[in-house]
């Protein structure tokens, strides 16, 4: 199983998307600074969480999320393929 993500951070107002296969370690991972694209700008929270079979999928999704602009980013955060929606 593999994970498309988006975090936000409250301090910048700023999101970071990525791609992993171990959410937990990769948010630990972006609050403990040790991600070169995220340190020194968090604390980081998990905003959007879409999972996928395969990894080249997720890369695949990471790369589009990665070209939308902020009103479409914060549209897919309340849309139900976000599994952090209860």
């Amino acid at each position: 199983m593999h994970f498309v993500y988006i975090i936000y951070s409250e301090t910048f107002g700023i999101y970071y998307k990525g791609e992993t296969s171990d959410i937990s370690a990769r948010l630990s991972a972006h609050n403990q600074n040790k991600s070169n694209c995220t340190a020194n700008k968090g604390p980081w929270k998990l905003v959007y969480l879409e999972k996928l079979s395969t990894r080249s999928e997720a890369l695949k999704r990471e790369k589009m999320l990665k070209k939308q602009n902020r009103k479409y980013i914060e549209w897919l955060i309340l849309q139900p393929s976000n599994t952090l929606v209860v």
